[in-house]
Protein backbone atom coordinates (compact mmCIF):
# COMPACT_ATOMS: atom_id res chain seq x y z
CA UNK A 1 0.00 0.00 0.00
CA UNK A 2 1.21 3.97 -1.08
CA UNK A 3 0.10 6.22 1.61
CA UNK A 4 1.22 9.73 3.23
CA UNK A 5 3.99 9.51 5.41
CA UNK A 6 3.36 9.98 9.11
CA UNK A 7 5.56 11.38 12.13
CA UNK A 8 5.38 7.68 13.06
CA UNK A 9 7.37 6.44 10.19
CA UNK A 10 10.01 8.73 10.55
CA UNK A 11 12.09 5.97 12.46
CA UNK A 12 11.47 3.32 9.77
CA UNK A 13 12.33 6.09 6.81
CA UNK A 14 15.95 6.37 8.52
CA UNK A 15 16.76 2.88 8.61
CA UNK A 16 16.06 2.71 4.95
CA UNK A 17 18.07 5.43 4.52
CA UNK A 18 21.01 5.62 6.55
CA UNK A 19 22.30 2.44 4.99
CA UNK A 20 22.26 3.42 1.78
CA UNK A 21 24.00 7.14 2.78
CA UNK A 22 26.73 4.91 5.00
CA UNK A 23 27.58 2.32 2.69
CA UNK A 24 26.92 3.14 -1.21
CA UNK A 25 27.68 5.51 -3.61
CA UNK A 26 23.95 6.19 -4.47
CA UNK A 27 23.66 9.33 -2.31
CA UNK A 28 26.42 11.62 -2.40
CA UNK A 29 25.77 12.99 1.39
CA UNK A 30 27.48 11.40 4.49
CA UNK A 31 24.94 12.96 6.89
CA UNK A 32 22.36 10.41 8.40
CA UNK A 33 18.84 10.81 9.21
CA UNK A 34 17.55 10.73 12.49
CA UNK A 35 13.39 10.26 13.12
CA UNK A 36 12.95 13.93 14.31
CA UNK A 37 15.08 15.69 11.26
CA UNK A 38 12.71 13.71 9.04
CA UNK A 39 9.87 14.42 11.33
CA UNK A 40 10.47 18.25 10.80
CA UNK A 41 10.87 17.44 6.62
CA UNK A 42 7.66 15.95 6.89
CA UNK A 43 6.10 19.26 8.08
CA UNK A 44 8.36 21.30 6.02
CA UNK A 45 7.11 19.18 3.00
CA UNK A 46 3.45 19.50 3.79
CA UNK A 47 3.62 23.51 4.63
CA UNK A 48 5.03 24.00 0.90
CA UNK A 49 2.47 21.27 -0.34
CA UNK A 50 4.93 18.44 -1.65
CA UNK A 51 4.25 14.65 -0.79
CA UNK A 52 6.16 12.06 1.28
CA UNK A 53 5.20 8.58 0.05
CA UNK A 54 5.53 5.34 2.08
CA UNK A 55 5.53 2.26 0.92
CA UNK A 56 3.87 -0.18 3.26
CA UNK A 57 3.43 -4.20 3.58
CA UNK A 58 1.97 -5.80 6.20
CA UNK A 59 2.42 -3.75 8.38
CA UNK A 60 6.35 -2.82 7.83
CA UNK A 61 7.43 0.48 6.03
CA UNK A 62 9.67 -0.73 2.75
CA UNK A 63 10.33 2.51 0.67
CA UNK A 64 9.62 5.86 0.75
CA UNK A 65 9.08 8.34 -1.79
CA UNK A 66 9.14 12.29 -1.59
CA UNK A 67 9.95 15.32 -4.02
CA UNK A 68 10.56 19.50 -3.56
CA UNK A 69 11.14 22.62 -5.57
CA UNK A 70 14.40 21.83 -7.90
CA UNK A 71 15.91 25.14 -7.32
CA UNK A 72 14.59 28.22 -4.72
CA UNK A 73 13.24 30.71 -6.48
CA UNK A 74 10.18 31.81 -8.26
CA UNK A 75 11.23 31.03 -11.28
CA UNK A 76 11.59 27.59 -10.31
CA UNK A 77 8.49 26.81 -8.86
CA UNK A 78 6.88 24.07 -11.44
CA UNK A 79 10.28 22.37 -11.26
CA UNK A 80 10.51 19.31 -8.37
CA UNK A 81 13.35 17.03 -8.00
CA UNK A 82 12.33 13.88 -5.81
CA UNK A 83 14.27 11.03 -3.77
CA UNK A 84 12.86 7.21 -4.19
CA UNK A 85 14.48 4.46 -1.61
CA UNK A 86 13.23 0.87 -1.04
CA UNK A 87 14.53 -1.35 1.45
CA UNK A 88 15.90 -4.83 0.02
CA UNK A 89 13.04 -6.33 0.75
CA UNK A 90 10.62 -3.98 -0.78
CA UNK A 91 12.60 -3.91 -4.38
CA UNK A 92 10.98 -6.18 -6.75
CA UNK A 93 7.41 -5.61 -6.31
CA UNK A 94 6.51 -2.92 -8.09
CA UNK A 95 6.73 -0.71 -4.99
CA UNK A 96 9.23 2.01 -6.95
CA UNK A 97 7.07 2.07 -9.68
CA UNK A 98 3.46 2.76 -7.05
CA UNK A 99 5.69 5.29 -5.23
CA UNK A 100 6.70 6.92 -8.17
CA UNK A 101 3.10 7.55 -9.56
CA UNK A 102 2.39 9.06 -6.20
CA UNK A 103 5.08 11.22 -6.44
CA UNK A 104 4.62 12.60 -10.22
CA UNK A 105 0.65 12.53 -9.71
CA UNK A 106 0.62 14.53 -6.30
CA UNK A 107 3.03 17.36 -8.08
CA UNK A 108 1.66 17.64 -11.45
CA UNK A 109 -1.88 18.15 -9.51
CA UNK A 110 0.47 20.78 -7.65
CA UNK A 111 1.18 22.46 -10.83
CA UNK A 112 4.68 20.93 -11.77
CA UNK A 113 5.02 20.52 -15.34
CA UNK A 114 8.69 18.64 -15.05
CA UNK A 115 10.11 17.07 -12.08
CA UNK A 116 14.66 15.31 -11.98
CA UNK A 117 15.70 12.67 -10.54
CA UNK A 118 19.41 13.31 -9.95
CA UNK A 119 21.20 9.78 -10.29
CA UNK A 120 25.18 8.96 -9.13
CA UNK A 121 26.41 7.63 -12.62
CA UNK A 122 27.56 5.32 -9.89
CA UNK A 123 24.20 3.88 -9.65
CA UNK A 124 23.42 2.45 -13.23
CA UNK A 125 20.15 0.10 -11.49
CA UNK A 126 18.89 3.84 -10.90
CA UNK A 127 19.48 5.41 -14.22
CA UNK A 128 17.73 2.07 -15.73
CA UNK A 129 14.70 2.58 -12.88
CA UNK A 130 14.17 5.61 -13.85
CA UNK A 131 14.56 5.63 -17.52
CA UNK A 132 12.00 3.16 -17.54
CA UNK A 133 9.63 5.74 -16.15
CA UNK A 134 9.94 7.73 -18.75
CA UNK A 135 12.92 10.12 -17.45
CA UNK A 136 15.52 10.94 -20.04
CA UNK A 137 18.81 11.74 -19.79
CA UNK A 138 19.56 15.97 -20.08
CA UNK A 139 23.08 16.40 -18.37
CA UNK A 140 26.17 14.47 -16.52
CA UNK A 141 27.89 16.85 -13.78
CA UNK A 142 31.30 15.54 -13.74
CA UNK A 143 32.86 15.11 -10.13
CA UNK A 144 30.35 17.17 -8.37
CA UNK A 145 29.88 14.58 -5.63
CA UNK A 146 32.83 12.92 -3.70
CA UNK A 147 32.83 10.12 -1.33
CA UNK A 148 34.65 7.30 -0.66
CA UNK A 149 37.86 8.73 -1.78
CA UNK A 150 36.52 9.64 -5.10
CA UNK A 151 34.75 12.33 -7.39
CA UNK A 152 31.60 11.22 -8.65
CA UNK A 153 29.42 12.24 -11.61
CA UNK A 154 25.62 13.65 -11.24
CA UNK A 155 23.29 12.35 -14.24
CA UNK A 156 20.28 14.32 -14.34
CA UNK A 157 17.22 12.94 -16.01
CA UNK A 158 13.94 14.87 -16.25
CA UNK A 159 10.49 13.98 -16.84
CA UNK A 160 7.62 16.37 -18.14
CA UNK A 161 4.48 15.99 -16.14
CA UNK A 162 2.28 18.42 -18.03
CA UNK A 163 2.46 19.82 -21.64
CA UNK A 164 3.32 23.14 -22.16
CA UNK A 165 1.47 25.29 -24.73
CA UNK A 166 3.67 28.06 -23.93
CA UNK A 167 6.98 29.00 -26.98
CA UNK A 168 10.01 27.24 -26.38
Amino acid sequence: MIRPARAADCAAIAAIWNPVIRDTLITFTTAEKTAGGLAATLDEKAAAGHGFFVAEVAGRIVGFATYGQFRAGPGYARTMEHTVLLAPEGRGRGLGRALMAAVEDHAAAAGAHSIFAGVSAANPQGRAFHAGLGYREVAVLPEVGFKFGRWLDLVLMQKMLAPSDLPR
